[in-house]
């Protein structure tokens, strides 16, 4: 963090002020932001579920529903096999408690190494409108996971997909109070088409993403 806060100290510096932000300048921004009401939005009639499924798909991610989180490791399962994926994986400390062994796979809580090929973690909230997925970063909640490894599986509460990025922002606003590092927004795999215009997946991150998708 000692970085982030060099980088910010100077620009407050060349604006005249203190190296960190003073609580009346904290009130200010959070009296700016209740006071101005958002812009306007398309009006939208879809069911947020059904809405991020399909704009998942359009993006290369993949989806499926499960009926409990003690279905997660099942499910997994058969997406690793359905693939022809390693049955090993890393997760977030929040998952260490399914019965992966019953399932058949052996999962590591802790953060993504190089040669992990799947991660799985969960998903703050995700975005209906445009099929994206929205990460924090944490001590529990490590970026890394859903970064490093070729395949980056999520489980999703249905209950936590909103309908637009306002919406995300609001509830993470009115949830967490001060942002944390990183916010990721994961929109599919990872993708460049710098080279003759050629959609390639992987470029730069996972090749895969899959969504399980739980009540």
């Amino acid at each position: 963090m000692s970085a982030r806060a060099n980088i910010l100290a100077r620009i407050r510096a060349a604006h005249g002020r203190g190296d960190a932000p003073t609580p009346q300048e904290r009130d200010a921004i959070s009296t700016y932001i209740r006071s101005h009401p958002e812009s306007a939005r398309p009006q939208h009639d879809w069911n947020p579920v059904e809405r991020f499924c399909d704009r998942a798909l359009t993006l290369f991610s993949t989806w499926n529903m499960v009926q409990s989180r003690a279905d997660v490791p099942r499910a997994i399962a058969e997406y690793l096999n359905g693939n022809l994926l390693p049955h090993a994986a890393v997760c977030w400390p929040e998952f260490r408690d399914l019965d992966w062994q019953a399932a058949g796979v052996r999962v590591e809580a802790r953060e993504a190494h190089a040669d992990d090929l799947v991660g799985i973690t969960g998903v703050y909230c995700a975005i209906a409108e445009t099929g994206t997925l929205m990460l924090l970063s944490g001590v529990q909640t490590p970026a890394a996971t859903s970064l490093l490894p070729e395949t980056h599986i999520a489980v999703l509460s249905k209950s936590r997909i909103v309908p637009g990025m306002e919406d995300a922002w609001r509830l993470l606003r009115s949830e967490c109070g001060d942002l944390p590092r990183a916010v990721n927004f994961i929109s599919g795999p990872s993708r460049t088409a710098d080279i003759e215009q050629t959609l390639v997946l992987g470029a730069h991150g996972p090749y895969r993403v899959h969504v399980i998708l739980a009540h």
